[in-house]
């Protein structure tokens, strides 16, 4: 029971994770798509160019008719001012054809184009200028369809309570009506019954709903966006994170690459973003829909992305000053690390006074037991035993006087460099905060943003780090390198890149050389994980000619 359990847990984390890869996959196309968006553009300036040609050659009034209609659904998403004038001529044409169903259906395709962008005092001006009479179902329904738009769009955005529900009852009149009168399987009636459906909380009836339509439309069109946009409301109303975001991705693909400048789906994505933090990627998309928008010339649109707009802003705001007040933590903590030094300084210096002193009292005392060995001469049959131990004690004494001035010399050389790099990062921190504070100053925001986003500045300080600290070890110990790879076995020993001093295997052998064996510690200074410290010092011991164990301290042994 326990292992079936444990088998359901982990085919449920791997799906979790597939799905989320999937998610990130579709990001990258977005994006992709996004970069690739003047290439769409051309191609559609291109079918434009050639309707156009097509229309001006025209002699014909059914002909050309058919080509204004053909121009008015390629500007329909794309420009909202062409989109009109290409319909105005479509009714001039109908009109002197006397075809009063097309007519009264390009009319209500025109007050939709209005409605849609937020002109509906014009909409419904349009309206009342259509004659219901004696015209074919498909020009009655469209005509219902524009009401029923109109209507439901006053009442979203009344603030007038009893006006909203005089618009809301319209609304639901005109949706009555364009049933009764479009075929079912219309893209608009599967439209408003799935949003009927939705708004009853019917979720597998809409879901159903938009099966049948997905079938219907080609994969990848403009009226595919519309429907996954759909099916990301139905996943979102069921709390599916995954298939929602999955949907409204699809559909702002199929937007991009239409060229549909009117995108509802992106700036959904922005405000799912938004939610969860990924304040970057929201304001790129954000960005690029209010683009969008202004070539399409949309009101409605532009009035949804400014509050977004705004909420970005705001985030950006924010990390700025969070980026100041680690500034200022930064420059704190680098002051308290330079008084830190300075008695560090200090300190070393006492002691080696103190060593000093220490070894002229050495010295005079090995000068006293010389004089005592001298007289004692008589003596030293029966003291023969306690000169070689004196004799041990020295030469332990004279490796001590060694590792002391080795250990001195290294505390010098790196303290130098030391408070010669804390020097360069208090000048580089106090550039860094004026040009930070007159970025600030001047509004420069993006720019900042760009600024301190990038781990050039960190990559870049860690480089110089290392190149110090490899000058000075070599310095000290300029045959380390060959002396180390003699420890290793051949297929094992390091070869360095042209103009490489040592790579991160030498560099931690280098560290526990000059006594620092903690990984924690060496993690630290290296800027890596404590399990790629051990991996790494697993790695070269496993390699080592001699015994695994006693190899750090071989290392240890490796003198200048």
């Amino acid at each position: 029971m326990l292992l079936r359990l444990i088998i359901v847990v982990l085919a449920s984390m791997s799906t979790s994770l597939m799905q989320a890869q999937n998610i990130d996959s579709l990001y990258r196309c977005l994006d992709i798509a996004i970069a690739e968006t003047p290439k769409y553009i051309e191609s559609k300036e291109s079918r434009i160019a050639e309707l156009k040609g097509r229309l001006h050659k025209s002699s014909d009034k059914k002909e050309s008719y058919d080509t204004s209609r053909s121009l008015y659904q390629e500007y329909m998403p794309y420009i909202n001012d062409s989109a009109i004038v290409y319909l105005q001529t479509c009714i001039s044409l109908s009109e002197q054809m006397g075809e009063r169903s097309r007519a009264a259906e390009c009319r209500a395709l025109l007050a939709l184009q209005c409605s849609n962008t937020g002109m509906f005092d014009e909409a419904q001006a349009i309206l009342q200028e259509v004659n219901i009479t004696n015209i074919d179902s498909m020009a009655l329904g469209r005509y219902y369809e524009a009401c029923r738009h109109v209507f439901g769009e006053l009442a979203y955005y009344s603030r007038v309570p009893g006006q909203r529900e005089l618009y809301t009852d319209k609304a639901n009149e005109y949706k009555q009506l364009m049933y009764a009168t479009l075929p079912p399987d219309d893209n608009s009636v599967l439209c408003m019954h799935e949003q009927d459906e939705q708004n009853a909380g019917n979720l597998e009836k809409s879901m159903s709903i938009n099966d049948h339509w997905l079938n219907k439309v080609e994969y990848g069109s403009h009226p595919f966006a519309l429907t996954a946009l759909y099916r990301y409301l139905e996943y979102k109303a069921k709390g599916d994170s995954i298939e929602m975001m999955r949907w409204v991705i699809e559909s702002a693909l199929a937007d991009i690459r239409n060229c549909v400048m009117n995108q509802g789906s992106m700036w959904e994505i922005c405000n799912q973003l938004m939610v969860h933090g990924d304040i970057d990627r929201a304001s790129r998309y954000i960005n690029f829909a209010s683009d969008c928008a202004g070539r399409f010339g949309s009101r409605v649109r532009n009035w949804q992305i400014q509050p977004l707009l705004l909420s970005i802003d705001r985030a950006y705001r924010d990390e700025n000053e969070r980026a100041k007040n680690q500034l200022r933590f930064f420059v704190g903590a680098i002051s308290i690390l330079a008084l830190s030094l300075i008695a560090s300084l200090f300190y070393v210096n006492r002691q080696r006074k103190r060593l000093g002193a220490a070894r002229d009292e050495l010295h005079d005392k090995n000068d006293q037991l010389s004089e005592s060995n001298n007289q004692l001469s008589g003596l030293n049959s029966q003291l023969s035993t306690l000169n070689t131990q004196l004799t041990a004690k020295n030469l332990q004494l004279s490796q001590l006087n060694q590792r002391i001035a080795e250990a001195g010399r290294i505390k010098e050389e790196y303290v130098g460099r030391f408070m010669r790099l804390c020097s360069l990062y208090i000048d580089k921190m106090d550039q860094f905060r004026k040009r930070v504070n007159k970025m600030v100053k001047n509004h420069e925001y993006q720019d900042l943003y760009n600024m301190t986003r990038s781990q050039e500045f960190k990559d870049k300080e860690l480089e110089e780090l290392y190149d110090s600290f490899d000058a000075a070890f070599l310095h000290l110990f300029p045959d380390f390198v060959e002396k180390f790879n003699a420890l290793l076995i051949p297929e094992e020993r390091i070869t360095l890149q042209k103009g490489e001093r040592m790579n991160t295997s030498l560099r931690i052998f280098a560290l526990i050389r000059l006594g620092i064996e903690d990984s924690s510690k060496i993690a630290e200074f290296l800027h890596y994980s404590v399990n790629t410290i051990y991996n790494y010092r697993a790695r070269i011991k496993n390699g080592a000619i001699s015994e695994r164990e006693r190899f750090e301290e071989n290392v240890k042994k490796i003198d200048n």
